[in-house]
């Protein structure tokens, strides 16, 4: 494969995987391939043999005639901005795109698993340094307690950053009495949700999300399930 198709590929594999709100991991078990070996596929950076692409397709529900067609097609304008869960157990972010498909937030939601991921996600640096034209998330979900960078230090460099200061920050957090809590608060941060984010500590912001950033619900020429509420860009109010 060409560097292109690779990407092609990647984004189609990534866009399915998100819609079924399923993580990279669940992928893999489904699929029968390594972790390591789907993360590098779906960043493009990995050739795709013709026995692979069937797996991946059928593990995605996928005819392979749909998956091609898929990944030939331009990204659709009407796509849903990101969100962005910045979770280190993989316990936890898997509670957590279980409560957004239960509260039927269809928006994708991005998975990363460190301090220093999330940095380099948002900001196009280390292994996203090809993404530098990619759209910000609408939203992130960030723990505080994450390895390599620390979920204040990830916050202070979001809120010191004109290109990512606007975007909401919600903490995820296991205590109400977290003392980080305040000085997130004077950081900036919009919110917090007590872990593990289940549906109804989720449900608790929600009503603030449909007031700050237009949590609206799909038409039905946007989405297949009509009543799916989504999260629009703060900048496009």
């Amino acid at each position: 494969m060409n560097p292109d198709v690779k990407v092609l590929f990647g984004n189609a594999i990534r866009n399915q995987r998100l819609k079924l709100q399923i993580s990279q991991e669940e992928l893999a078990h489904r699929s029968g391939l390594h972790p390591l070996y789907l993360s590098d596929v779906e960043r493009g950076t990995r050739n795709l043999s013709l026995e692979s692409i069937a797996e991946l397709a059928a593990a995605l529900e996928l005819s392979l005639s749909s998956f091609f067609a898929m990944a030939c097609a331009p990204e659709s304008e009407t796509q849903l901005p990101e969100i962005l869960l910045v979770e280190d157990n993989p316990n936890d972010a898997e509670m957590t795109l279980r409560a957004f498909k239960k509260a039927k937030i269809a928006n994708p939601l991005r998975v990363v698993r460190d301090g220093e991921q999330a940095l380099d996600f948002l900001f196009a640096t280390g292994e996203y340094a090809a993404w530098e034209n990619r759209p910000l998330p609408a939203v992130i979900l960030l723990d505080l307690n994450l390895p390599k960078i620390s979920g204040i230090e990830v916050l202070r460099r979001i809120k010191a950053d004109p290109r990512t200061a606007s975007i909401p920050v919600i903490i995820l957090t296991v205590s109400s009495l977290d003392h980080h809590i305040a000085a997130c608060r004077l950081l900036g941060v919009h919110n917090y949700i007590i872990k593990p984010v289940g549906f109804r500590n989720l449900s608790e912001v929600t009503p603030n999300l449909l007031l700050e950033w237009a949590l609206k619900q799909h038409s039905e020429r946007e989405s297949l399930s009509a009543n799916a509420p989504r999260f629009q860009s703060p900048i496009a109010k």
